[in-house]
């Protein structure tokens, strides 16, 4: 049988208007969360039929090269044969059991392993990055006795009522300084500072230390677009931490098996107090997990008085894509070659940048990058806002209509997986030289 022709202009076709339109009926702006709606971009958002490897293929036919990743967790790239195997023979054993597992037991053994905080501690599974922060936050607050909490301007941590203030992520991109029907009391006793300055953090705890239980950070910030932190930085967090008494929480869900190992604790040489994980270790299957010093965890229910439960986590078709993902990745030890397939990307979007005299300021750690549409350095949220948001809207469509799906947001960063090969970096290069002339000529 002979397969149909593939295109590879992304834009939603026909078949993605009618599923687009249907959606806005019954779920709440036809996507069930905000960023894929296409709103800070322009156009309606293809709906993707399958994945394999470093491509997407859309209802309407077309064949995408894709710096998505599912947001993160696409390491491998898309149905991974193992990681499907996995899931497929886990399945037929059951879905869910709301009992304990022999999976449950290895994957924890395993993150213990593999993550600096967690080795010697302890970790729980849940069911995604939003309950891992949320749920490490409570235990902070639950082993401190203290209730204030700081996070970074910019930063996500997941949708949790106590982090929705001054998001970055999807809230950024539509523009909401935080949610309604947040109540103001949740929320009194976050604290709020500007990444990568230390001095706003010295100031808080200087005025209010004996208060606050936990700071919360992303050690490479991933959703104000990639913003890493400035030498220095996080080591000077970790001291102020430890002297104010402090539970320093790193929020590598997003970094978490992508930048090293051990995450971006390993890579950058910092021991956090608790970490929270997500995505890659779910293996594209819903996951999360929040772990670190023993004597912290050991305030969690059952043996703790610090309440967290649910019916799915550790459920056994999610864990078993974790574990085989995660195996994968201590096998192939694949994060030198993401390095350099990133490093050549970055490096060829800014040379066409420049050859078509684009503002453009590219960040990135690891296999996670950022193309700012602006000459100035970003550090922070502030700078990652002076962005051309309408160059990069207009950059984004051309890529889109090239074959290259990237995340729709100027303020979300991209991701490479072991399966983006040269020919893929290579085509998506072109497409990038096609659509910078074309922004370029249209300004």
């Amino acid at each position: 049988m002979s397969k149909p022709d593939h295109h590879h202009d992304g834009r939603a076709g026909t078949r993605s208007r009618e599923l687009f339109a249907a959606a806005s009926k019954v779920i709440p702006g036809g996507v069930n969360s905000p960023v894929r709606a296409f709103k800070s971009v322009g156009g309606d958002p293809p709906f993707v039929r399958r994945a394999n490897g470093c491509r997407i293929w859309t209802e309407d036919g077309a064949e995408l090269i894709d710096y998505v990743g599912t947001w993160g967790p696409a390491i491998l790239g898309h149905a991974h044969p193992e990681v499907v195997e996995a899931v497929q023979r886990a399945a037929r054993d059951g879905l869910s059991f709301g009992a304990p597992t022999a999976a449950e037991v290895e994957i924890a053994e395993l993150l213990c392993e593999m993550v600096p905080s967690l080795r010697g501690g302890m970790v729980r599974l849940c069911n995604s990055g939003t309950e891992a922060t949320m749920s490490a936050l409570r235990v902070a607050r639950g082993f401190t006795g203290r209730d204030k909490i700081i996070k970074m301007d910019g930063a996500y941590h997941g949708h949790a009522d106590v982090l929705l203030v001054a998001p970055g992520s999807g809230a950024a991109t539509l523009g909401i300084p935080g949610s309604a029907g947040v109540p103001e009391l949740v929320v009194v006793d976050t604290l709020v500072a500007a990444w990568n300055d230390i001095g706003a953090v010295q100031a808080l705890i200087e005025q209010q230390g004996e208060a606050i239980a936990a700071i919360i950070i992303e050690p490479v910030v991933g959703n104000m677009g990639c913003v890493p932190p400035r030498p220095g930085y996080l080591q000077a967090l970790r001291e102020l931490t430890e002297r104010a008494g402090i539970v320093l929480i790193f929020d590598e869900v997003m970094t978490g098996f992508r930048l090293a190992r051990g995450g971006a604790q390993e890579l950058y040489g910092i021991t956090p107090d608790l970490t929270t994980l997500g995505k890659i270790i779910g293996g594209g299957m819903p996951v999360g997990a929040y772990g670190g010093r023993r004597d912290i965890m050991e305030r969690v229910a059952p043996v703790g008085n610090v309440y967290q439960a649910g019916t799915l986590s550790g459920n056994p078709v999610a864990v078993a894509a974790g574990l085989a993902t995660l195996r994968i990745l201590e096998r192939e030890r694949p994060w030198p070659e993401l390095d350099r397939r990133a490093q050549r990307l970055c490096d060829g979007l800014a040379e066409r940048a420049s050859k078509h005299a684009l503002p453009w300021t590219g960040t990135r750690v690891g296999s996670m990058f950022t193309g700012f549409f602006q000459h100035g350095e970003v550090w922070n949220y502030e700078d990652a806002k002076r962005s051309d948001t309408r160059l990069f809207g207009a950059y984004f469509r051309e890529m889109l209509a090239a074959g290259i799906y990237l995340a729709p947001s100027q303020f979300e960063a991209g991701f490479l997986s072991i399966a983006h090969d040269d020919a893929a970096i290579a085509s998506t290069l072109d497409a990038a030289d096609r659509a910078m002339a074309a922004v370029a000529a249209a300004r």
